[in-house]
């Protein structure tokens, strides 16, 4: 179980929509069951029923659930397979990424509108500090309700809000708020919001840690704060001890920050199978460079580090990179430099996973073109961004290379790790 599902669920009305939201400047937004809400939008037949996006394959990865399926106990990360035997009649779904990032652009602007101090910290969540938008928009509550508002009218989409004096209990407060739900955290009453909470809940307590911390009788965030420093630094080491004490007692100084920059850009797929025709893996990198081409454009981003990643049947993980001598954002320049990196490593044993990553990020518009003498005139950039237009009126799955045309695509696989 992940740490969201082992949080309660509201239910307290002391922070409820109607709690005093003075001093609460910080919302954390958290689109529902995002990736399966986009999928349930673009097939209204699908709402009511369980969908589960991610990895189609015997080895895939749940993506997102709908709250159909997590009744039946489907949760994200989960093995595909698992989720199959819990929900043997929900609807499955490859993930289609192009559909989420414009999605997630769409919800950002609308944050936007309200304020420029916006920090995303993924396509499907973001913290907003609203204390310049009182005037306009009125207290944090009422921009919450006005968001959330938006989001639903405009993009057919729900969202949780939690509203807070700090960014952790803003998360937590979301989390809590789930689904289509805003919970309140008032100043004066973050410590009888936190101090009931499972240890487990606190930023950088994982399994492991939680079940060392229980076996010390720690079992809340309650419990935490009024434990002895000492018996916290000996159980986590000392700065992991001072930052849990600081978050226990509602301590979290951190600002938003809207300069929210990518520092890589990637896709992976597992396969079904362990692979060692060159001609499936070759495949593979051409499509996952499709994918990582089509993000990058989209982001108008362009980069110069290509890394290749190759996970073999034992488990052993194998990492090679080239750095181009100009940035670029094309499909074609990232599989020819990962095939040649794969040509190189030939590790002539049975594969179960690749990767395609670029790395080095710049703007595209502030990243000058290297002009090449005798090159034509329109050259691969220009038919990508041909197959963008039509991708974002067709869909991707109708237009690609000639050689993943008539094949099993392995961009259905694609592992479900966020761009």
């Amino acid at each position: 179980m992940g740490r969201s599902q082992s949080l309660p669920r509201g239910g307290d009305p002391r922070f409820g929509p109607d709690a005093d939201d003075t001093g609460c400047p910080i919302l954390h937004v958290d689109m529902d069951a995002f990736f399966a809400s986009v999928e349930v939008r673009r097939r209204p037949e699908l709402r009511g029923r369980p969908v589960v996006v991610g990895g189609v394959g015997p080895r895939g990865v749940v993506s997102s659930a709908s709250y159909e399926a997590r009744r039946y106990g489907v949760r994200s990360a989960m093995p595909t397979a698992r989720a199959r035997a819990l929900c043997p009649h929900a609807v499955y779904l490859p993930p289609d990424f192009s559909q989420y990032t414009a999605a997630s652009r769409a919800v950002m602007q609308i944050f936007r509108d309200v304020t420029p101090l916006v920090e995303p910290l993924s396509l499907d969540e973001a913290f907003l500090d609203v204390a310049g938008a009182r005037r306009l928009f009125g207290s944090p509550v009422e921009i919450a309700r006005l968001i959330r508002r938006r989001v639903a009218e405009e993009q057919e989409l729900t969202c949780s809000v939690g509203v807070a004096p700090s960014k952790f209990v803003a998360k937590l407060g979301s989390t809590r708020a789930k689904p289509d739900g805003l919970l309140v955290v008032p100043a004066d009453r973050v410590l009888d919001f936190l101090h009931p909470l499972p240890v487990a809940a606190l930023w950088g307590v994982g399994e492991r840690s939680a079940e060392g911390l229980r076996r010390l009788g720690l079992n809340t965030v309650g419990d935490l704060a009024e434990a002895p420093f000492g018996l916290l630094r000996r159980a986590v080491g000392e700065a992991a001890a001072a930052h849990l004490h600081e978050l226990a007692w509602g301590r979290d100084p951190r600002s938003v920050t809207p300069e929210h920059v990518e520092k890589s850009i990637g896709a992976e797929v597992t396969f079904d199978v362990d692979v060692t025709d060159p001609l499936e893996i070759r495949r593979a990198l051409l499509a996952l460079a499709e994918k990582v081409g089509a993000r990058l454009r989209a982001a108008g981003q362009v980069g110069r580090t290509i890394s290749l990643k190759v996970r073999l049947a034992d488990f052993r993980t194998v990492n090679r990179s080239r750095t181009l001598p100009v940035p670029t954002d094309t499909a074609r320049e990232m599989f020819d430099t990962a095939w040649a990196l794969w040509t190189a490593l030939d590790p002539g044993e049975p594969v179960r996973l690749v990767g395609v990553r670029m790395e080095g990020l710049a703007a595209a518009e502030e990243t000058p073109r290297q002009l090449t003498l005798g090159a034509p005139e329109r050259g691969w950039r220009e038919a990508e961004a041909a197959v963008d237009a039509a991708a974002a009126r067709f869909g991707r799955s109708v237009i690609g290379p000639a050689s993943l045309l008539g094949k099993r695509d392995p961009r259905r696989n694609e592992n479900p790790t966020r761009p």
